[in-house]
């Protein structure tokens, strides 16, 4: 399903995904099957979202994204895909920046370029994450830093 008041230009979008009012998404970007996109979400062109994923309002994937399947992105998380960037200055090509199998990431976090979120990983609301987190583990903060392992 695709709200009448969503934008999107895709017709890579997977069977049973809800795309819900003020969407943008882009000609070249990739949805998978049975995800939720609330309202106010916009993906950029070189952004491949799996399966079963759910994006919460307020969330921008930007050029370089990779969404594997069972991710969950809280609202208003921040994506971030040029690690220098100027006005009017764009690089040749941005980091990629994957979110594995199963993970989330809560409310109003933010995720630097090039980072990897590891399998079944767990980002809890308003952290910053900066380098790599490895798979089942829960990271805080700001910076984001290790606090425990989950199941």
């Amino acid at each position: 399903m695709i709200h009448p008041l969503a934008d999107v230009k895709s017709i890579a979008v997977g069977e049973g995904t809800n795309i819900w009012q003020f969407c943008v998404v882009f000609p070249d970007a990739v949805i998978g099957k049975n995800c939720n996109l609330c309202a106010g979400v916009l993906i950029e062109n070189n952004v491949i979202v799996g399966n079963n994923v759910t994006i919460k309002s307020g969330v921008q994937l930007w050029d370089g994204l990779r969404v594997e399947d069972d991710v969950f992105i809280g609202p208003n998380v921040t994506f971030t895909n040029d690690p220098f960037p100027r006005s009017k200055k764009y690089p040749d090509s941005f980091p990629i920046t994957t979110i594995k199998k199963g993970a989330s990431i809560g409310a109003n976090s933010t995720i630097l370029p090039g980072v990897t979120i590891g399998e079944k990983a767990m980002i809890g609301a308003g952290s910053i994450v900066t380098h790599d987190v490895p798979a089942g583990e829960l990271w805080l903060g700001a910076p984001a830093r290790f606090f425990r392992k989950i199941d």
